[in-house]
């Protein structure tokens, strides 16, 4: 390895690693995926992994979203700390609703700057581009000591920008199609290959969701996808990395008996109660990917006009069946580590069955072709925490979380 001291970063100091330490990220895994693919017998690497290593359940943060908890895990703290509380949010500065998957965003030096800066070779690989920028901050790439690509845009990367050039050539994979399975196994094979012939000291490997938010644990669809995450899983286990597998979030049903969406629509209530376009709501999990969930997911905020009785409107939204939790801007700072300045008046989060929407004709479902399946609120909170090593874990979720996995990858690999 190419390091010889632990490494500090953000007010956390990581053990320095003696083997590869790899963290991988299961976009969407909520845990009884993995059960019922280890009860099939399609995943007998992890099952040892669990009977041998150390097995538990981590918390994700909150809101349990794709870019809030990526950039946790790459950072190793909250969302106070590091900025990025949504996939989406209204600018502070320019008032304007944008996708927060600028660098401009980031508030924390990622582990892997860190890393990076104390002289370790660093990779990290993505699935979607959105993540790229954000997870390859602070990274440079003019001394062969990083690589940080997406499989969305593999047939685009360049050594300069990425690290490396090409990486659908230089793995021999076609760039896959977005809405894929094969999005997520590029990143695994990649992994693979980096690990055989470039070593890195840290690695990321983060996937996407896709399947995940199409079919239920016990469809074939969805046991294929955890089969072949095992069989790449079996290689980087056998290559002697250190090894965490956890998640970004869960995944639950979000859909009526009938298979149609199960959504409160909140603007529309807003409306009726303040007046048209008096109050905003922002539905953080609103990302390019519509197909994956139409921009509904289980975690709001909204802008309330002024002098606006805050405290009524919170009690008559708190007493909606569809959702477990309304609470004012301290009270989510408080409660979930988030950024004031990012979040609006109120945070609202919606049960396990049912989704948040703005209005009903601001949503596009037409791409929604199997039963809606999302996430975002505390039901989808708890995600797996597996590692290839015996390590002394918190036993309760709430006690570990999954932006703890780079902390404990690199302990396992300094053993």
């Amino acid at each position: 390895m190419t390091i010889q001291t632990p490494v500090e970063a953000n007010a956390r100091v990581y053990a320095t690693p003696k083997v590869p330490a790899i963290a991988i990220c299961l976009d969407g895994c909520e845990p009884e995926y993995l059960d019922r693919a280890i009860e099939d017998g399609l995943m007998p690497t992890l099952k040892r992994m669990r009977e041998t290593g150390t097995d538990r359940l981590a918390h994700s943060v909150i809101p349990s979203f794709t870019n809030p908890n990526n950039l946790s895990i790459a950072t190793g703290q909250p969302p106070k700390v590091h900025g990025i509380c949504g996939n989406y949010l209204i600018d502070p500065e320019s008032g304007e609703e944008v996708m927060m998957n600028d660098v401009r965003f980031l508030r924390a030096p990622t582990v892997f700057q860190s890393f990076y800066d104390a002289g370790a070779r660093v990779a990290v690989v993505t699935a979607k581009d959105k993540l790229r920028a954000l997870l390859g901050a602070g990274l440079k790439f003019d001394e062969g000591r990083a690589k940080c690509f997406s499989a969305e845009r593999a047939d685009s990367t360049t050594e300069a920008e990425h690290g490396q050039e090409t990486a659908s050539s230089w793995l021999g994979m076609a760039q896959p199609e977005v809405y894929s399975a094969d999005l997520s196994e590029f990143v695994f094979a990649a992994g693979v290959k980096l690990l055989k012939e470039w070593q890195p000291d840290v690695m990321y490997l983060t996937t996407t969701d896709y399947i995940q938010h199409k079919f239920a644990p016990e469809q074939p669809e969805a046991k294929a996808f955890y089969e072949m995450f095992d069989r790449y899983l079996t290689e980087l286990d056998a290559l002697g990395a250190a090894i965490v597998v956890t998640a970004d979030h869960g995944m639950k049903p979000k859909h009526h008996a009938d298979g149609s969406p199960n959504v409160i629509y909140v603007q529309s209530l807003l409306d009726e109660w303040l007046g048209a376009g008096q109050a905003r709501v922002i539905l953080p999990i609103t990302d390019p990917y519509v197909v994956h969930h139409g921009a509904l997911g289980s975690f709001a905020t909204a802008y309330l006009p002024e002098g606006s009785d805050q405290s009524a409107i919170i009690e008559r939204l708190a007493a909606r069946d569809e959702l477990i939790l309304v609470v004012d801007k301290a009270e989510a700072m408080r409660r979930f580590d988030l950024p004031g300045d990012r979040i609006g008046d109120i945070v609202m989060i919606s049960g396990e069955n049912i989704c948040i929407g703005t209005s009903e004709e601001r949503h596009d479902l037409a791409a929604l072709k199997e039963p809606l399946r999302s996430h975002g609120g505390l039901t989808e909170q708890e995600v797996p925490f597996i590692v290839n090593r015996v390590l002394d874990l918190p036993d309760q979720p709430e006690q570990l979380r999954n932006f703890d996995a780079f902390f404990y990858a690199t302990m396992a690999a300094a053993q």
